[in-house]
């Protein structure tokens, strides 16, 4: 049965959440590429730990295998695999096809492009221009024929995120990648991008920083900025609270708002991850002609590190990380319906959030080994 969200007077449509064919994985995957292609649903490579959690040891795995999902078909099918297994890019859709872009492997970042696209029988995957270097756990959203690309790292061992924001035509790829003006903020990874009113978000995530034995530790970060092409950044108003790996880009709701489906916000760590009750619940809801933001109610899944894809007049988020070290196969889409009437009554709520000081909390960030519980991995 569809689980409603709460309606609140910021939010122009409704949110009712269904149950799609899970992903045919019995583990499930984390930082996938997803979109569409041909009217499928796509799904692609990702990482997950097949053989027994991280905190028994287990081992994190790459993958390459590909799975559509037709329209009111019962099950995914496997449709091909990827030049090699990779996760932790970005994706969006275009034209036909799923625009991969950046991502890692168990050995290294990775400056690779392509198109994904689903004819029916096979996939077949089309070379695009290579990003200015290695990066993942980056963010992108698509404003026209441009796809922006915001934050990420260049190898796994990086103590530094980056601030670099960078865009590639897709109707003119052999123009190449521009490199914009940087975010005026900190650099960051695990952020949500989304695009409203013609501008480009950028929202939360975390930044790095050196820890005393020089390895990465995390900033939590819920400051947010817009780009519009032409005329540069502007900063808005905080998040209410910190969305780290919240699923991406954010959905556009319509009428200027877009939707932040939970994330981790830094306030578990720590938590035996054995036991681990998952992430953020809450959807928060942007509007960007305003700058008003609002807790919008509850989600019925706990996935990060994963894609918000538009289909079939819903928004999908096909499976993710569901508490640290542990994926779900499980699909979810949410039905768009128009709310109701307005009744003429500001919202009572959802005040703009305090100036964006950074945390002044450092925690570990996530390594290939468990030196830390309570953040995704």
């Amino acid at each position: 049965m569809p689980i409603p969200l709460l309606a609140v007077a910021l939010l122009p449509p409704l949110l009712s959440w269904s149950r799609l064919p899970e992903v045919p994985d019995a583990v499930g995957f984390a930082g996938v590429y997803a979109g569409t292609s041909g009217g499928a649903l796509v799904v692609a490579g990702g990482a997950n730990f097949p053989a027994a959690p991280p905190w028994d040891g287990g081992g994190k795995v790459w993958h390459d295998r590909v799975f559509v999902l037709l329209p009111g078909a019962p099950a995914w099918q496997a449709a091909g695999v990827l030049p090699r297994p990779l996760g932790y890019g970005a994706s969006v859709s275009h034209g036909d096809g799923v625009i991969c872009i950046g991502g890692s492997d168990a050995d290294a970042h990775h400056a690779a492009v392509f198109a994904v696209r689903w004819d029916g029988r096979r996939i077949a995957v089309v070379p695009l221009p290579d990003l200015p270097g290695p990066l993942a756990l980056h963010c992108a959203a698509l404003i026209g024929d441009r796809v922006f690309v915001a934050g990420g790292t260049a190898s796994p061992a990086a103590v530094e995120t980056s601030r670099a924001l960078v865009t590639l035509d897709l109707a003119d790829p052999s123009a190449g990648w521009r490199t914009l003006a940087p975010c005026p903020g900190p650099g960051r990874i695990l952020a949500t991008a989304g695009v409203a009113d013609g501008g480009f978000h950028l929202f939360g995530g975390a930044d790095l920083v050196r820890g005393s034995d020089g390895r990465p530790e995390r900033v939590w970060l819920r400051d947010a900025y817009r780009y519009d092409p032409g005329r540069g950044w502007s900063r808005l108003p905080d998040l209410p609270r910190p969305a780290v790996a919240a699923p991406s880009p954010a959905p556009h709701l319509g009428g200027g708002v877009l939707a932040i489906l939970g994330g981790d916000d830094g306030s578990r760590l720590g938590h035996d991850p054995a036991t681990h009750p998952g992430f953020r619940r809450d959807a928060l809801a942007f509007d960007a002609a305003t700058g008003r933001w609002e807790t919008v109610g509850a989600l019925p899944f706990s996935l990060v590190t994963t894609v918000a894809v538009p289909w079939g007049g819903g928004i999908v988020v096909p499976g993710g990380e569901s508490r640290p070290g542990v994926r779900s196969p499980a699909v979810w889409r949410a039905a768009v319906a128009p709310a109701p009437p307005e009744t003429g009554q500001p919202p009572e709520t959802g005040q703009p959030p305090e100036t964006g000081e950074r945390p002044d909390t450092v925690q570990p960030a996530e390594t290939d080994e468990l030196r830390e519980t309570g953040q995704p991995r």
